[in-house]
């Protein structure tokens, strides 16, 4: 397995390396010059010139590539053009409030779907399965932000529980801090438990039916035991696949529930960058979600083996 994961690691650098390049040159060819914005208006070729020249967007593509991929190799993701700020820090400024949407997000998700995607197998056909089948096409067929938006009218301007926007520290106390994520958590989580209660009931349903079950059930074994021991962990190997590659329509929803909510996250910050054209802060941020992503998935491949013994590497 060491040498399994090893590998892994060696196959994620021309992953990573295609990433950085594939979103240096898309932020270059697309319209807008982050000179014109910085300068304004008013600014004469003179000015816009020697904006360029000081941001190095005046040089060939493959020396700016070249030089910033040097570059972060050691750490140094560059300065952000329009605030001055290392981008490192600027993403360090940002992580609480998104780690304090994500840790949330995926634990609840994780413990609904397979709460979820479990009953309607233990029930395949019945009124229950039908609900959480449907539950689960619409969850996954709605956008993010349809659903902050009807939450924030329901329990926000309705019914007056929540705030509407907004993120509080958890130095500020855990009941502050947890009002004001209810809602990004609700919105950003039900896209995850749709995806996943899918596959877990169609999993569940398979293994359910398999002739050690049978035996199972034949010897009076309690029902939680056989969902637990001979269905869930017969299961758990695409339920995990699924969630693991589902982590990339997570990553998305950040962006827009951070927006919505007016969370001061990593996905805002994406935003704002975005709106300013500020080129090292979007190569940063898409560089640690392309790790992220990479490394999740290698967890994911690793668990295999301890999921199903069978497996080997």
């Amino acid at each position: 397995m060491i040498r399994y994961a090893l590998w892994r690691l060696l196959m994620a650098i021309p992953v990573m390396l295609v990433a950085s390049s594939v979103i240096f040159v898309i932020l270059r060819v697309l319209p807008g010059d982050p000179a014109l914005m910085i300068a304004g208006e008013r600014a004469t070729e003179d000015e816009i010139a020697a904006i360029r020249e000081s941001l190095g967007t005046d040089r060939p593509l493959a020396v700016q590539y070249a030089e910033w991929l040097g570059a972060a190799l050691v750490g140094d993701l560059g300065q952000s053009t329009f605030s001055g700020q290392p981008v490192t820090r600027l993403i360090g400024q940002r992580l609480e409030p998104t780690l304090s949407l994500a840790l949330p997000t995926l634990a609840l998700s994780v413990l609904v779907s397979l709460a979820l995607g479990t009953l309607a197998a233990r029930r395949a056909g019945s009124l229950a399965d039908k609900v959480v089948t449907a539950f689960s096409v619409l969850g996954f067929s709605v956008p993010p932000f349809v659903v902050g938006y009807a939450l924030v009218a329901i329990f926000s301007l309705w019914l007056g529980w929540t705030p509407v926007q907004g993120y509080r520290p958890l130095s500020d106390g855990i009941a502050v801090w947890a009002t004001a994520l209810v809602l990004p958590v609700l919105t950003l989580s039900t896209g995850y438990v749709a995806l996943i209660t899918r596959v877990t009931r169609a999993s569940m349903v398979e293994a359910l039916s398999e002739d050690h079950v049978r035996t199972a059930r034949a010897k009076n074994l309690g029902e939680g035991a056989i969902l637990a021991r001979h269905g869930l962990r017969v299961a758990a190997v695409p339920i995990v696949t699924v969630a693991g590659i589902g982590l990339a329509l997570l990553l998305g929803g950040f962006v827009v529930t951070e927006t919505v909510f007016n969370i001061p996250g990593v996905g805002r910050l994406v935003v704002e960058a975005i709106a300013r054209r500020d080129y090292p802060v979007i190569q940063g941020v898409v560089l640690l979600s392309a790790g992220v992503y990479v490394t999740v998935n290698l967890l994911v491949d690793l668990s295999y083996t301890f999921l199903d013994p069978r497996i080997r590497y």
